[in-house]
């Protein structure tokens, strides 16, 4: 499926993982868990995940953590796939 189309389907998502100031380690078993069950979820990266880093960063890391496809950041959330 293209990009474009993940994006499409992405955006009436809800938030169904946060990362909070324990950063990405916490919540990459329930991502995994979730792209299991369906092929898009979208990640909330709260003001306590980011500390120095940025949410493009961040998202990169969880989805190599996880072998997922990260398809957009916006914000501070992001699209995994």
């Amino acid at each position: 499926m293209a990009n474009e189309d993940l994006k499409a389907r992405a955006h009436d998502l809800d938030v169904t993982v946060w990362v909070g100031k324990g950063g990405i380690e916490p919540v990459a078993e329930e991502l995994r868990d979730q792209l299991r069950e369906t092929d898009l979820v979208k990640v909330k990266f709260l003001r306590a995940s980011r500390g120095g880093t940025t949410t493009e960063e961040l998202a990169a890391d969880l989805a190599e953590r996880v072998g997922a496809d990260l398809v957009d950041t916006r914000g501070h959330t992001a699209v995994f796939h």
